[in-house]
């Protein structure tokens, strides 16, 4: 068994190889002969067996009619192989980026499609993940949702994209297998633990408390709003209706109290995986609440800041840290 499996695994590598050279990795892709593989289906092989039987009853026989139909069956044979390459032969495929993810979710990788003829029944997947079905594509770009079961947190890459054809009488599978070069950092699964919040000066506080939210005030610019009629002209954005923006006030905030932290500092714990869903939560809940935080992670420090790229900057950098190892005893 183990020899199998070693043969098996020997094989599995030299194959990732040779893709990998006949088809490297790339954001935007169209399929040719060099990347379209066909060979029959076990109907197309049930065909062939059908002509063989049909040859052979016409020329024991001697009856001309039959040794016609064979002919007739094993050049329908024959021409379904032209027809099954041209349904993939000229199909783009571009990647876009993903949707934000948690562990345990499945990731949708966003793939847009379009080809210089029209082609059908297209069938899209990630080994072991569920078929996604395409009718009809054309020259107008369409874009689909491939799904991706995952459980790692992380920068996770899907591998290769299987892109399957057996029109039109489903005798031949035409199919590539390409790499779109799309790897997605996956956040850890939140887990809800308020305990986790921390302030500079007041440690264990409550994630219901307002430090580190903003207020409206005069120290930092937040933004345009619609100018309410009776507002001060001061704060009229004169500018941008001089470019014809219509009538825009300037708005104000200033943050209240001290910004709170979240400190990850030992990344050694065997308790490493629920420290990080733990803070992830914490994130996302700051965030939604529109309060200032930082982070410190070991002896990286992320400073206090508010909004969605500031939440994406941190569930990014505790997604990417090394996951813990057990030492040999």
């Amino acid at each position: 068994m183990k020899k199998r499996a070693s043969g098996q695994s020997r094989l599995n590598r030299w194959w990732a190889q040779w893709l990998n050279r006949r088809l490297p990795p790339a954001a935007k892709v169209t399929l040719a002969h060099k990347s379209i593989f066909i060979l029959p289906t076990g109907f197309g092989l049930l065909w062939l067996f059908l002509v063989l039987i049909l040859f052979i009853f016409g020329t024991n026989y001697q009856n001309n009619l039959v040794i016609g139909l064979s002919i007739l069956l094993l050049s329908l044979f024959n021409t379904c192989i032209i027809y099954s390459y041209r349904n993939l032969a000229g199909l783009t495929l571009h990647s876009t980026a993903s949707p934000q993810a948690y562990a345990g979710e499945t990731i949708v990788f966003p793939i847009k499609l379009f080809s210089t003829q029209r082609q059908f029944d297209v069938l899209l997947n990630y080994s072991d993940n569920q078929i996604k079905v395409i009718k009809t594509i054309g020259e107008e770009p369409i874009q689909t949702l491939v799904p991706f079961d995952n459980l790692a947190r992380g920068r996770v890459s899907p591998g290769r994209l299987k892109i399957e054809s057996r029109y039109p009488l489903g005798l031949f599978r035409a199919w590539s297998h390409v790499n779109l070069d799309n790897p997605h950092i996956v956040f850890a699964s939140p887990l809800v633990s308020p305990s986790q919040l921390k302030s500079l000066d007041t440690d264990n506080e409550n994630i219901t408390g307002d430090i580190g939210t903003h207020i409206p005030g005069v120290d930092e610019f937040k933004g345009l709003k619609q100018h309410i009629p009776g507002e001060s002209l001061k704060q009229v954005a004169w500018k941008q209706l001089a470019q014809g923006r219509g009538m825009l006030s300037k708005e104000f905030q200033q943050p209240q109290g001290e910004p709170k932290w979240l400190f990850i500092e030992d990344l050694s714990t065997p308790k490493l995986e629920k420290q990080l869903s733990e803070l992830t939560w914490a994130i996302d809940k700051m965030s939604g609440r529109g309060q200032v935080f930082g982070l410190v992670i070991g002896r990286k420090k992320i400073l206090p800041s508010d909004g969605d790229a500031h939440r994406i900057h941190c569930l990014q950098e505790l997604a990417m840290i090394p996951a813990y190892e057990e030492a040999d005893s």
